[in-house]
């Protein structure tokens, strides 16, 4: 068996025998106490100095033609190295966008040896890319990760993954990176790929850390059938030696001029920074052969039915789709924009409903968002995904489509943050690290950007002004965050203009990097507290919600699941109070819930906020179902209409529960939803200039909201402030003592 393999790799890693190194980072370093401000820092300064850089070798292009003679002393070292530098930058800044990435290569079937034509020469090389293994989305697993040493358990082999996180203290379970436990050329970092893969690169990064500056410069390239046997890259009779990273966080790739087939593969460090230790995280592309009878490829296998337009679309594109599924809908879809990015591009959304562009009276309003950190893109494929699906499926006559569409007006806004999407698309899945794109093109991050309510509420409920001088619900947005000078992205006062136009009942914003549900409060109402349990009044009712999603994707809750950085979500059912992970001062789901009516909730899709085109596929099997079973929990609790006696609705009247320190209003037409868990409650309607009203109202187990109307009748006093004014007379306001004094002193006079 042994034999057979090593049969097979050796064809392949003797043209690596022929191959060049490929040179993409220098190795210089910058400290910094924050990840995403040093990527911003040093991201530019990367790629001006990529240009100017020297490469180790240079390799002739296949279509380029022997240089004749040696040239003048300078000359050719010159040409040759403007030569490679071109080739060399092109790799570092990753041209490609995700789309072309994804493309499968057109340069024709692999080479043996004895099929390179004589003229050939041995310079040639055979570049082709395959898609990531998997270490950054675990679909490698811990298992399948070895080492030669380790600093210790929480910088095992397990850590090396690309994009991985550390926590805050050093010296933890869940640090940044594989760190060998010595520093000397003899260490390596190994993957099984459990069978046999052509591996055509490797992309790098450092160690994920505040304290420490660890990176690898260059290494070399090892591969193997059996894991005893290992067969070096090679540049000609000397072993390749490819250059590596110059800081932390920018992830630098490699591609092999030929493809190798193995099973195993190891890339060994062999120069690293000045003052650091030798520390990696990692990325393999590779493909896995075809083998039906291979076990770890059947049981890891997922496939999906549903034919989509699986891969990453540009701004261009996205409208594009979008287009097309309202002209293959036109009857239940509608495209609108709520507003324009810093760079002029429109916010893109689309209605589904069978009454597009228009509210129904007791129809819920439901809406999904994403991108706000732009380079999070697993949530706006998923929408644009959604979208496709819904329209397919309502066209094919599915029931539950149907009725979703029917009974409620859907919104999908499937990127908030164009710019910061088009900066990591540029670069692509695998070069665009953990935070080029995350903001706005004025740096600000959009999802907290709002303004902070809780402090406002906090603040009342301890000077007792609650429900006297403020109510406990629709808290107004202080001036200040009006003002233009105030530091508020155009992003985010579109989104607050869509939210306070349109009544909203629930939503969820698609975030990307880890894998739970997380709902409200996101601040800690302890001042100084990092994270704390801060429930709000609806907190049963948010916690129903977040595991109506976790529970049914295919990841969140699996008692298997790997952590995806330093958090093991999966033991509270996939979901977390945002609170107790970390506080964030005016996040959109403080606000929309302190603001609106609306209950939102954030859903953190996929450990990889940027996965491989390839993964899409896998990835909407893991969200379809949730994002299905989350929309429909907009009929889940109360609903109705609150009326007066001539049987017109009344606008701002306030919805109360008796025991739920928050309150909901109508919507224009007097239309409410009170989104609720299964149980008896008692209700109160109340409107300025109306007597209130209260009853009981039952919310059962089976899905659909229960109708609770209410008919208000006005009050003496209103009714008498309304005559008068229709006869333009102010009404009086005396108190009523003082309206007796005065009736007295004029009948006296009219007695003298």
């Amino acid at each position: 068996m042994t034999r057979q393999r090593l049969t097979l790799l050796t064809p392949l890693a003797l043209l690596g025998l022929l191959a060049g190194l490929v040179d993409l980072s220098p190795d210089s370093a910058r400290e910094d106490e924050d990840y995403y401000m040093q990527e911003l820092l040093t991201r530019e300064h990367f790629n001006q100095f990529q240009v100017q850089e020297k490469p180790v070798a240079s390799i002739p292009d296949r279509h380029e033609p022997p240089s004749p003679k040696p040239a003048k002393k300078g000359t050719k070292g010159k040409a040759d190295s403007n030569r490679q530098t071109d080739k060399t930058t092109a790799d570092a800044k990753s041209v490609k966008t995700a789309n072309k990435k994804a493309e499968k290569t057109k340069k024709g079937p692999l080479k043996t040896p004895n099929s390179i034509s004589e003229g050939e020469g041995q310079y040639n090389s055979i570049k082709e890319e395959c898609p990531p293994m998997g270490l950054e989305t675990l679909k490698i697993d811990d298992f399948q990760l070895h080492a030669s040493s380790t600093k210790r358990y929480g910088l095992g082999a397990h850590r090396g993954r690309l994009n991985i996180q550390a926590g805050i203290y050093e010296d933890d379970l869940y640090d940044g990176a594989w760190c060998a436990g010595r520093d000397d050329p003899l260490q390596w970092f190994e993957v099984d790929a459990r069978r046999l893969t052509k591996f055509t690169g490797v992309i790098t990064q450092g160690r994920s850390s505040l304290w420490s500056s660890d990176w690898v410069t260059s290494y070399k390239v090892m591969v193997s059938n059996d894991s005893h046997t290992w067969i070096t890259l090679k540049n000609g009779s000397e072993d390749m030696i490819f250059v590596g990273n110059r800081e932390k966080e920018i992830p630098v790739r490699n591609i092999f001029p030929v493809p190798v087939l193995a099973r195993y593969i190891r890339v060994n460090p062999r120069a690293w920074f000045r003052i650091g230790n030798i520390c990696m995280r990692v990325e393999i592309l590779g493909c896995p052969m075809p083998d039906p009878n291979n076990y770890y490829h059947r049981r890891n296998e997922v496939i999906t039915t549903d034919d989509l337009d699986f891969r990453h679309h540009s701004y261009k594109e996205m409208r594009q789709l979008m287009k097309v599924v309202n002209e293959m809908c036109p009857n239940v879809t509608r495209i609108y924009n709520i507003g324009k990015s810093h760079s002029g591009l429109k916010l893109y959304a689309i209605e589904i409903s069978d009454n597009p562009g228009e509210h129904e009276v007791g129809e819920p309003e439901f809406r999904y968002t994403a991108g706000s950190h732009g380079n999070e893109v697993l949530g706006r494929e998923l929408l644009l995904l959604l979208m496709q699906f819904m329209c397919l499926e309502y066209l094919s006559g599915n029931e539950r489509i149907r009725h979703l569409v029917e009974e409620t007006r859907i919104h999908l806004l499937p990127s908030v943050n164009p710019d910061g999407y088009e900066k990591a698309f540029e670069v692509g899945s695998e070069l665009s690290g953990w935070s080029l794109g995350r903001w706005s093109n004025d740096g600000i991050d959009i999802h907290h950007n709002f303004p902070d309510l809780n402090s406002i509420l906090w603040e009342a409920e301890a000077k007792k002004w609650i429900p006297r001088k403020m109510f406990n619900h629709h808290v107004p947005t202080p001036e200040w965050y009006l003002s233009k000078n105030a530091s508020v992205a155009v992003e985010t006062r579109a989104l607050i203009a869509w939210m306070e136009k349109l009544p909203f009942v629930l939503g969820g914003n698609i975030q990307g990097g880890e894998l739970v549900v997380t709902f409200p409060y996101d601040k800690t109402r302890s001042h100084g507290v990092g994270r704390e349990q801060t429930p709000t009044p609806d907190d049963h009712s948010f916690r129903w919600l977040a595991f109506s999603y976790a529970s049914t994707h295919r990841l969140m809750t699996a008692a298997n699941q790997r952590v995806c950085h330093t958090e093991d979500f999966a033991k509270e059912d996939g979901t977390i109070n945002g609170a107790s992970w970390h506080t964030a001062a005016g996040s959109m789901n403080d606000f929309s819930y302190l603001h609106t009516n609306c209950f939102e909730l954030s859903m953190y899709v996929g450990c990889d906020k940027f996965p491989h085109e390839s993964e899409l596929p896998e990835e909407w099997e893991n969200n379809r179902e949730s994002l299905l079973v989350f929309m429909e929990q907009v009929h889940r609790g109360i609903k109705g209409v609150v009326r007066d006696l001539q049987g017109r609705g009344i606008a701002n009247a306030t919805i109360s529960v008796e025991g739920i320190s928050h309150d909901i209003r109508t919507a224009s037409d007097g239309d409410y939803w009170r989104l609720l868990n299964p149980g008896e409650y008692r209700v109160t309607a109340r409107a300025e200039g109306y007597s209130l009203s209260s009853k009981k109202c039952e919310v059962g187990y089976e899905m659909g909201a229960t109708t609770c109307n209410f008919i208000i009748g006005r009050t003496n006093l209103s009714r008498i402030k309304e005559i008068m004014e229709k006869f333009n007379k102010q009404p009086i306001r005396l108190p009523v003592r003082q309206l007796q004094a005065r009736r007295s002193r004029e009948s006296r006079v009219e007695t003298q």
